[in-house]
């Protein structure tokens, strides 16, 4: 899949390529762009006020196909998904301080996906719940503003908000 990008958190930037490599583990996750029209669907997260693209981590031995379906059923009640096509890949090195690690380094897989029009039931996770994270339909165009306002404006914004606010504007100009 192609590399949209590749980011370094500036807390660790300072590590050298085998320090990155001998304090750091490897996250795959897969997110599904799903429109109509201008209308994407997305996650709002109110503990870190913005909007995220559906999905998550791929659990270990299950394939990313099989990751996406499952995390867009679980944060969206998505019902009958088609993956239609490969978007790209977003790859990040960012601070980590579990398991004995200082850095994950993520990688995003995101495909173009299609699905019932209907949402069913969420199976949101506990943290997912205390965090406040509802699946809405929004503009995509209103869905970058906010989330650059947000990155402008609040101290309690999440890290994940520049790879998604990156992610929405590749959509914009290669979908749209």
């Amino acid at each position: 899949m192609r590399l949209l990008k590749s980011t370094v958190h500036t807390d660790i930037v300072h590590l050298t390529a085998s320090e990155l490599a001998a304090k750091s583990f490897h996250r795959q996750a897969a997110r599904g762009i799903i429109l109509k029209g201008e209308e994407i669907l997305m996650l709002y997260t109110e503990r870190y006020h913005d909007y995220s693209i559906p999905g998550g981590g791929v659990d270990e031995g299950e394939d990313i196909h099989t990751g996406l379906i499952r995390e867009l059923e679980e944060e969206t009640g998505a019902q009958h998904i088609e993956i239609i096509s490969e978007f790209g890949r977003y790859e990040e090195f960012r601070p980590w301080n579990r398991g004995g690690f200082e850095v994950v380094h993520m990688d995003s897989f995101c495909f173009v996906c299609d699905i019932h029009a209907e949402l069913g039931e969420t199976k949101l996770e506990a943290h997912e719940i205390q965090n406040g994270m509802t699946p809405v339909w929004i503009n995509i165009h209103q869905a970058i503003a906010h989330n650059e306002h947000t990155i402008a404006n609040s101290p309690k914004k999440g890290m994940s908000i520049e790879r998604e606010t990156f992610l929405l504007k590749q959509i914009v100009a290669e979908l749209l």
